[in-house]
């Protein structure tokens, strides 16, 4: 059973992965998480505090999600497959603009929320390391050429990832598979 605190991460993290950072103010966040302004500075510090509880939270769900994808997978590359499919395809519909909300931060913030930026780009790398360790998985049962680098191939893997999230936005769910397919045709996700 959730807390009313962490019920208030959960409101909070939709509401911004939909408005940003900067077009979110503290009246859409008291009407979201139902708390006055006391008790949100009490909770979280400021909004800006309660925009990292939110990032954090974003990224400790899409982690588990990762971890629950390749625990339920029959390989790795079938893991991020699934990864990709559920991110592009399925988030179509409940994604905030088809996009990542770590992503959608970074391209938002400047250096005057040079904290939050910071944030923002610590827990992206996290995500980033935890594609590595699949493709570590990937390499170790030879379904990826043991000689890639993980890391080139997991920030290759991300950044395909993300651009096809956002090509997804504007295009039909066929060229969004071909995509797909494509991206897993790549040298650096074979044997």
């Amino acid at each position: 059973m959730k807390n009313k605190h962490q019920e208030a991460v959960q409101k909070a993290t939709g509401l911004y992965w939909e408005k940003g950072f900067h077009a979110t103010s503290m009246r859409n966040i008291q009407d979201v998480i139902n708390m006055r302004p006391g008790s949100i500075y009490a909770n979280f510090g400021s909004k800006e505090g309660l925009f990292k509880a939110s990032l954090q939270h974003y990224a400790d769900t899409n982690l588990a999600g990762i971890a629950l994808l390749r625990e339920q997978a029959g390989t790795p590359l079938s893991a991020l497959r699934a990864l990709m499919e559920r991110s592009v395809i399925e988030s179509r519909q409940s994604a905030p603009n088809g996009m990542c909300m770590l992503v959608k931060t970074i391209a938002e913030l400047t250096d005057e929320n040079s904290k939050l930026l910071g944030e923002a780009k610590r827990l992206l790398h996290d995500v980033e390391r935890a594609l590595e360790r699949i493709v570590d998985d990937a390499k170790a049962c030879g379904e990826i050429d043991g000689s890639n680098d993980s890391a080139r191939v997991a920030r290759y893997f991300q950044v395909q990832l993300m651009g096809v999230r956002t090509y997804a936005n504007s295009h039909d769910e066929y060229s969004i598979n071909q995509l797909i397919d494509d991206v897993f045709k790549s040298p650096l996700l074979r044997a």
